[in-house]
């Protein structure tokens, strides 16, 4: 029996949830195919996950995500009836005191809510996103009760290899909690707005707040032409590659200059009107930390200047990992992806599938990224398809780097840089000083057994005591650099006593790292002499 809030009872719906896995043979393996179809099978809720799992390519092997990207939110939409009872339920009020026009067929229909064309009672032309009823307490059982089904069918142990389902369910969640809260896309959509205010060829819809709840979404309502619809666009004075140059450096800027990105940038969700490229519907926005924009910028010069080992740096920093990484393997990894690249012109890399494979690479290190960068790479590569319809010529990696060499010289401050520099100058003379102090406490540290070395043995036949020796080598010139500065200073004071006119201890010092420097020369010498006979 239905519960009051018109869903099925819990009970009845883990049955429900059982028999469809039942029906599709989980226990006896999986597919990507047969995954889709299951998820397709239990409902807008796991629809929802999909979608979420198939951006997730640093989480998921490539042929799922590619799978998942075919599931779509095909739901029915609600009778117009309980349109119009939740709008009253929020106002408190008949529908037709808030919004006397209200257009009985939606513009779309999705898992969490649906969009109806109205106008207010002083005739201004909106849209409404009405939330489907009970929405909140459907997906929160469906979650609960899929936790269960996976205890019950030793889902673990089946889908260990391919997903970690907690994972999963824990991010999908948190974003459904955020999508659920219709003030959060009315506060996306105003903090775009001033970030991009002073931009004359972006638009967006103004968010009419005092209709605006937690269900109930208003917001002006955009005409314009569809992206796609060229003969219209061109009859109007439009041209198509200068949309989609405009648009893609818009979309870089929204991420390396601000921050915060339209996560789901498809040609549904970008208008033209009045000359402007207008972006509409911000209940999927990334946000990026300083740091990660900063990442990002080195990311993308990275890959433009083929720099495997910044790249590598950028993937370690970025992404969450348990520190056992096979760092060769990675570099490795790495360095092939490079070389892919490295013939090609930056025009012609697709920005979007060298992001994917990057995905790819983290994935088989066990490297997982941070939701703002798993969302980026769904965003960039829904861009560039976005890109490729407009204009198959543009193309948005050089876009990117460009856009980033010129922020980089537009922000250079010369006093920053010299006291930047002057500062890195001063560290290292302070730290070369250290050297002989930070070698004691080294050497103390490795004798009370505080630290271990580890070393990768690259060639087994390599003896040990010849790594000793390259050690105690290294050791030794290292203690010689460190007293040759150490001395080198003491003789700018007027320490006493003194020696030949310079203080006694910096006196010793020069003869102790002289002597310890010609033992090092006859040594290398000698092991020169024995390798050749």
């Amino acid at each position: 029996m239905p519960n009051n809030n018109g869903t099925l009872s819990s009970k009845k719906r883990l049955a429900q949830i059982i028999g469809i896995l039942k029906k599709h043979h989980l226990t006896q393996g999986i597919d990507p195919v047969k995954f889709r179809q299951i998820l397709e099978d239990l409902g807008p809720t796991f629809v929802k996950i999909g979608q979420i799992m198939s951006s997730r390519q640093d989480m998921f092997s490539e042929r799922y995500c590619k799978e998942l990207i075919k599931l779509r939110d095909n739901v029915a939409p609600m009778p117009f009836s309980t349109v119009e009872q939740v709008i009253e339920d929020e106002y408190g009020v008949s529908r037709k005191e808030i919004f006397p026009y209200l257009e009985k067929e939606p513009l779309g229909s999705a898992s969490i809510a649906q969009v109806h064309k109205a106008t207010t009672k002083d005739g201004k032309q909106i849209v409404v996103k009405v939330q489907r009823p009970h929405i909140y307490q459907m997906m929160e059982r469906d979650i609960s009760l899929v936790r269960r089904a996976v205890k019950i069918l030793r889902l673990n142990e089946v889908l260990g290899s391919v997903v970690d389902l907690n994972i999963v369910l824990d991010e999908f969640w948190f974003t459904a909690k955020q999508e659920m809260d219709f003030l959060n896309e009315a506060h996306f959509a105003m903090n775009f707005a001033k970030l991009n205010e002073d931009i004359v060829y972006i638009g967006y819809p103004e968010i009419e707040l005092e209709y605006t709840t937690s269900k109930v979404l208003v917001m002006e309502y955009i005409d314009g032409y569809q992206i796609d619809a060229f003969e219209e666009l061109s009859e109007n004075g439009y041209d198509r590659k200068e949309i989609g140059e405009k648009l893609a450096e818009n979309y870089i800027k929204q991420i390396v200059d601000d921050g915060f990105f339209h996560a789901d940038p498809h040609l549904g969700n970008i208008r033209i009107r009045d000359g402007k490229i207008v972006w509409i519907d911000f209940g999927m926005m990334g946000t990026l930390s300083k740091q990660d924009k900063d990442l990002m910028k080195d990311a993308v010069l990275a890959i433009g200047t083929s720099d495997a080992q910044k790249l590598v740096d950028v993937i370690l920093v970025l992404g969450v990992h348990d520190d056992r990484i096979d760092y060769t393997g990675l570099y490795s990894d790495i360095e092939v992806f490079m070389k892919k690249y490295i013939s090609m012109d930056l025009k012609d890399i697709n920005l979007g599938f060298a992001i994917q494979e990057v995905f790819t690479i983290a994935h088989k290190h066990r490297i997982s990224m941070p939701k703002g960068i798993s969302m980026l790479a769904r965003g960039l590569v829904t861009i560039e398809s976005t890109m490729t319809v407009l204009d198959p010529e543009i193309n948005i990696i050089t876009i990117a780097a460009n856009h980033v060499s010129q922020n980089k010289l537009k922000h250079i401050d010369v006093k920053k840089e010299l006291a930047s520099a002057s500062k890195r100058l001063y560290d290292a003379g302070s730290q070369t000083l250290d050297i002989p102090i930070k070698l004691n406490e080294l050497i103390q540290m490795v004798l009370k057994g505080r630290i271990k070395l580890n070393l990768e043995v690259m060639d087994s036949t390599v003896p040990l005591n010849t790594v000793n020796h390259m050690v105690n080598k290294l050791t030794v010139g290292i203690v010689s650099a460190g007293l040759l500065m150490a001395s080198s200073l003491l003789c700018t004071t007027d320490m006493t006593p003194k020696l030949f006119g310079i203080p006694a201890i910096g006196f010793v010092g020069y003869i102790t790292a002289l002597g310890l420097g010609f033992w090092l020369f006859v040594t290398v010498l000698k092991e020169r002499h024995k390798r050749k006979r």
